[in-house]
């Protein structure tokens, strides 16, 4: 009497029958395709032993079934993503979810080499500098009125230059008698101090700082010798061929204020009217 060789599950000789073998036991047909046949994510239809299976992370499919959410179209032999759970064809995803490039309105491919910059997209090469139309790619680049520019390009055409050593001048500087300067060289005509930030005068078109223009051009204050300079006290009082500053400006005599009183010269002196009537 010759073994027995049935179904592992509904026990029906297999001889002469198809059969399927399921860790190591064997199963009919019937039984394999009801036990352990997966079922199609798209049509949710058992996908039988004599089918065309296809998997995509943990899903499976019919090959009829695996197509392009958005235009059915094969994905058998196609490259796609997924999105909201389907899947979906390179082109339907790059034309519904993919970046426009600014420059020249053709899809950002996902992965491309790519650049952003307030809310635009553009392809690496198609971020080209307004002046030279040099790629810009990673390195610095300057925006001006919708325009992008290289930094050489921009100091080129639009940047103003220091008066002092004709330069761009990109950032910060000062402004004096409508001219620009670097910080670093806006300087003392006198001794070369920086003066940016610093208390200044000027002498025709030059800038001084205080200690030059002082021993250099400022009146003497005939009250103290000192010079008159315009900075911290700097009102004077003029009269004839001589200035106070005006805390200096009172009787030679009482030492009260004449700032705004009347006074009298008496030679070298100044007299208040009482010290006047005095004599």
């Amino acid at each position: 009497m010759s073994d027995r060789f049935d179904c592992q599950n509904c026990n029906e000789s297999l001889y002469g029958r198809k059969y399927i073998q399921v860790e190591g036991e064997p199963h009919c047909i019937p039984c394999y395709d009801r036990l352990h046949a997966n079922t199609c994510q798209e049509c949710k239809e058992v996908i039988g032993h004599n089918a065309k299976e296809l998997a995509y992370e943990d899903r499976f499919y019919h090959e009829h079934c695996f197509r392009c959410l958005r235009c059915e179209r094969s994905l058998a032999d196609e490259s796609f993503t997924s999105q909201d759970g389907g899947l979906v064809c390179s082109d339907c995803y790059c034309s519904e979810f993919s970046s426009k490039c600014a420059a020249c309105d053709k899809t950002v491919m996902p992965g491309s080499r790519m650049l952003e910059y307030d809310g635009s997209t553009w392809h690496e090469d198609c971020f080209v500098c307004g002046g030279c139309e040099k790629s810009i790619g990673a390195e610095a680049f300057i925006p001006d009125q919708g325009s992008y520019y290289c930094v050489p390009c921009y100091e080129g055409r639009f940047a103003p230059q220091c008066s002092h050593c004709k330069k761009a001048l990109t950032k910060g500087g000062v402004t004096y008698k409508d001219e620009v300067w670097h910080k670093e060289c806006f300087l003392c005509t006198g001794c070369k101090a920086p003066l940016a930030g610093q208390p200044f005068t000027s002498q025709g078109d030059s800038p001084y700082c205080v200690k030059c223009f002082s021993s250099l051009y400022a009146k003497k204050c005939a009250g103290c010798n000192t010079a008159i300079t315009g900075f911290g006290d700097g009102k004077y009082v003029s009269f004839e061929d001589r200035q106070w500053h005006q805390p200096c400006f009172k009787c030679t005599r009482c030492s009260v204020s004449l700032v705004g009183s009347g006074f009298f010269p008496d030679r070298d002196q100044i007299l208040c009217t009482d010290c006047n009537s005095d004599e």
